[in-house]
C-alpha cells in the first residue's frame, strides 16, 4: 500500500468524485422506494422497517469496514478466504445481524400497534426483518470486503473511502432487498 497524504486537500481529492457518484446511486434508491410506496402505506410496520433496516445494515457494514481498515493498516488483514481476521469479522457481522434484526422487526411491529397501524402479524414483520437483515448483512460483508480490497489496490486510504461506499451501497441494496423480501414473504 502506498503512503497517503493526510491533508484536507488530498482527502477531498480522493473522496469527492466518489461521493458525487454515490449521490447519483442514492437517487436510484429513492426511485425504488417510490415504486414501493403503496405497499408500505398499506402496512405501517413495513414503513417503519425501511429506515431502521437500511440504517442498521449500513451500521453493521460500517463497523466491519472500519475493522477491516484497521486490520489492513496494522498488517493483519490478508485477502484470503482462510484469513482468521477476515472470516472472524465477517462471521461477527452476520452474528450481530442475527441478533439485532429480530428486535428491529418486533420494535417496528410494536410501534405500528402503538400508533394504531398494525395490519400484519408480529411473526410476519419479524420474518421480513430477519430475512432482509441477514441478506443485507451478507451483502454488506461482500461490499465492505470489495471496497477495502479496491482501496488497497488503488493505493487509497480505506479510512477515507470504504465507509462512504458501504453505507451508500447498503442504502440502495437495503431498499431493494426489503422490497424483494416483502414481495416474497408477505
Amino acid at each position: 500500500m502506498t503512503t497517503t497524504e493526510w491533508t484536507v486537500r488530498a482527502i477531498t481529492r480522493a473522496t469527492l468524485p466518489l461521493l458525487l457518484l454515490l449521490t447519483l446511486v442514492e437517487v436510484g434508491s429513492g426511485l425504488v422506494l417510490g415504486g414501493f410506496e403503496s405497499t408500505l402505506l398499506r402496512s405501517p410496520a413495513l414503513l417503519v422497517l425501511v429506515p431502521v433496516t437500511i440504517g442498521t445494515a449500513g451500521n453493521l457494514g460500517s463497523v466491519l469496514a472500519s475493522r477491516l481498515s484497521t486490520a489492513l493498516h496494522l498488517g493483519l488483514l490478508a485477502f484470503d478466504p482462510e484469513s482468521e481476521v477476515l472470516v472472524g469479522n465477517a462471521l461477527a457481522t452476520l452474528g450481530l445481524a442475527a441478533t439485532v434484526f429480530p428486535v428491529v422487526g418486533a420494535g417496528a411491529w410494536l410501534l405500528a400497534v402503538l400508533t394504531g397501524g398494525a395490519r400484519l402479524p408480529l411473526v410476519a414483520v419479524v420474518r421480513v426483518a430477519v430475512v432482509a437483515g441477514l441478506a443485507l448483512a451478507a451483502l454488506a460483508v461482500v461490499v465492505a470486503l470489495a471496497a477495502t480490497y479496491a482501496a488497497y489496490r488503488l493505493g487509497l486510504d480505506p479510512d477515507d473511502v470504504v465507509v462512504p461506499v458501504v453505507t451508500n451501497v447498503c442504502d440502495v441494496l437495503g431498499v431493494v432487498v426489503l422490497f424483494l423480501t416483502v414481495r416474497l414473504l408477505v
